[in-house]
């Protein structure tokens, strides 16, 4: 049985162009995720700085300002940002995506896929929150 997706959904009082720019460049997403060297450009590959060391990705889809998805690592994880112009700002979703079955081992962490995914649902809500509060500021 396949782990769950991840979905994260927040509203930000900011206009979606300013969520965008937090969310499609590297310096906006090193403010509340992680380190990288990213560019918005479908095929773009680049590594986020995570706590097991760098993770090649590769950007997968753009669709400014509405939608940005990249491969993670390599065990066949997806993540994507979905933006939607709401009253008073922006509604941002996250889906974490790709997940193997509930007892295969995700290779960097060296873990069973629903530890995994367990402990990465509970840190997507502290850095979805950062999202907010340094677009908001």
């Amino acid at each position: 049985m396949t782990v769950k997706d991840i979905k994260k959904t927040i509203q930000i009082d900011a206009p979606i162009q300013r969520v965008w720019e937090f969310a499609s460049t590297a310096s906006g997403i090193e403010s509340w995720f992680m380190p990288n060297d990213f560019e918005a450009i479908e095929g773009h590959e680049f590594h986020l700085q995570s706590p097991f060391g760098p993770s090649p990705c590769k950007v997968i889809k753009v669709d400014e300002p509405n939608k940005l998805s990249f491969t993670w690592d390599t065990d066949g994880l997806i993540v994507t940002f979905d933006l939607k112009v709401i009253d008073g700002g922006t509604e941002f979703t996250i889906i974490h995506s790709g997940w193997k079955e509930a007892e295969a081992t995700i290779g960097k962490a060296n873990e069973k896929s629903a530890i995994i995914r367990d402990r990465m649902n509970g840190g997507w809500n502290g850095i979805v929150a950062r999202l907010k509060k340094v677009v908001e500021q």
